[in-house]
């Protein structure tokens, strides 16, 4: 369902179909980051765990389904003030799209 501006809902979604957390965005990929955002980051890109996030399109019976992982970064040079010294890195790979049937 979309919002006046132009943003969807998606439900973070685990195995046994229990909806946890609510992330918007303009694409299911923005909102997928967005729930990467919060995983347990590795030291790297490299050696961070992927885990699988399922993502349900509230007012449909769609769910995205990504493999998503993060990771710990130095800020930039560049950062302004209030942003800490590590940030937190996400990246995340569409593995489909599913329809549930309740």
């Amino acid at each position: 369902m979309v919002r006046e501006d132009g943003k969807r809902n998606f439900a973070l979604r685990d195995t046994s179909g229990t909806e946890s957390s609510v992330f918007s965005g303009n694409t299911p990929r923005q909102a997928a980051l967005k729930a990467a955002r919060r995983l347990e980051p590795g030291n790297s890109e490299e050696n961070a765990d992927r885990t699988e996030l399922r993502l349900r399109e509230k007012g449909t019976d769609k769910v995205h389904i990504y493999d998503g992982w993060a990771w710990n970064e130095t800020a930039p040079d560049n950062k302004p003030d209030w942003m800490p010294d590590d940030i937190t890195e996400a990246n995340v790979s569409k593995k489909g799209i599913e329809h549930i049937e309740e």
